[in-house]
């Protein structure tokens, strides 16, 4: 620490303020809440007096320091910027006018470390605080901080907005590329391996049954059978763990229609992600809801994982919005009897395998891309709370 950064109780360099104005019941005011972590005010609404229980509000201004009461605790401590200039708050909003000693955009940043506020709460080191901890007026005003020169503060706090808007802009850049570019590259290089091909077959002439679920609503039970639905079902993944359960009688109807196998593909037909397909990866028995088409791959003729890639490519994709009735006043859903005139590019078995090979390995480098990226964000949200300890103790 600085030698230069003196010891200072708060009540030294902030005045408390109160702006009270009793309301009326024609006029509108502005009210204002403060977010959790330090993030800064907010207009949480706009009321007429009439709307409002209290009968005081007390004005907040530009500059002001300001904390809540009640959620101190979760670090809710702000500076009033020039959107919220004139607005209103409630009693539990403690305001501070800032003395020439101190920037109080310092303070803030000083009070965005989650150690500042359970030093203001009185907590010991390792102490957890709960909603309990309201922070009193006196208790705020008594704490004491290091304090630099002022000029040292606004340096401090020109810093970290310059540092913490490079962050931003690295976290906005990731995103932009997990977002947008990493799924365009993919489309891009699947919609490559599927151009090559010039020959193509109907679905229905190599697949030995296309059907769909019940129709029915089935009853729900507690202890009954396995019965998934769309949501079970999203590109490259059954996810059958999370399900509902359905009677005997609800099971045996659906399984009039199809006994689901493995290496069986289940195909969204019905709702919002109408297209997404996945393979049946394991043995479950397991009943199924209309809004689920089951695919049947003839053996030694159409490798599953294939039909898999091909239905969640842009070409399968395009076709499954192209054929989906009702669109623009219901759910939509994809009917069978057009899912079975679907075009499908049919390479040989062989190399159907090898195309599955190549967009698999794409698939791993994909993950493997979001998990960096994944990595990245997390590095990239750990840099502030470095740069702010760094700040508070002089190496900044």
């Amino acid at each position: 620490m600085n030698r230069d950064w003196r010891l200072t109780r708060l009540g030294d360099v902030l005045h408390s303020v109160s702006r009270p104005v009793r309301l009326s019941p024609e006029c509108t005011y502005r009210l204002v809440g403060a977010h959790w972590y330090a993030k800064g005010l907010y207009v949480k609404e706009q009321k007429c007096g009439g709307e409002i229980q209290a009968k005081t509000l007390f004005q907040i201004n530009e500059g002001d320091f300001i904390y809540n009461r009640l959620f101190a605790w979760k670090g809710s401590f702000a500076v009033a910027s020039k959107e919220v200039d004139g607005c209103f708050v409630s009693n539990e909003f403690p305001c501070f006018a800032p003395l020439d000693a101190v920037d109080p955009k310092f303070l803030w940043l000083y009070f965005s470390r989650s150690s500042a506020w359970s030093e203001a709460l009185g907590l010991s080191s390792g102490s957890t605080p709960t909603s309990r901890n309201r922070l009193k007026e006196d208790q705020f005003l008594n704490m004491e901080v290091r304090l630099p020169p002022l000029d040292e503060q606004r340096r401090i706090v020109s810093r970290i907005e310059e540092l913490a808007a490079k962050i931003d802009q690295a976290k906005r850049l990731r995103a932009e590329i997990q977002e947008n570019e990493l799924p365009y590259l993919r489309d891009t290089l699947v919609s490559q391996q599927f151009a090559r091909l010039d020959d193509s077959v109907n679905l229905e002439e190599v697949c030995t049954l296309i059907t769909d679920g019940t129709h029915q609503t089935p009853r729900y039970v507690d202890g009954g059978f396995t019965f998934l639905s769309a949501r079970n079902i999203k590109p490259f993944k059954f996810m059958p763990e999370v399900h509902r359960k359905v009677s005997f009688e609800d099971y045996r109807s659906c399984h009039i229609r199809a006994q689901p196998a493995r290496g069986d593909v289940l195909l969204t037909r019905v709702g919002a992600g109408i297209g997404e397909a996945a393979v049946v990866d394991r043995d479950l028995d397991f009943a199924f809801y209309v809004s689920l088409a089951l695919i049947r791959p003839r053996p030694g003729v159409l490798v599953p994982e294939y039909l898999v890639h091909w239905l969640n490519s842009p070409s399968g994709r395009a076709q499954s919005r192209g054929q989906t009735l009702g669109k623009g006043y219901s759910q939509g859903n994809l009917n069978l009897k057009l899912l079975r005139q679907f075009k499908l590019p049919l390479p040989s078995v062989a190399d159907q395998c090898c195309i599955v090979a190549r967009l698999s390995e794409l698939e791993t480098k994909l993950a493997e891309t979001r998990r960096l990226q994944s990595e990245t964000g997390a590095e990239l949200d750990a840099l502030m709370p470095s740069i702010l300890s760094k700040a508070f103790l002089g190496e900044l």
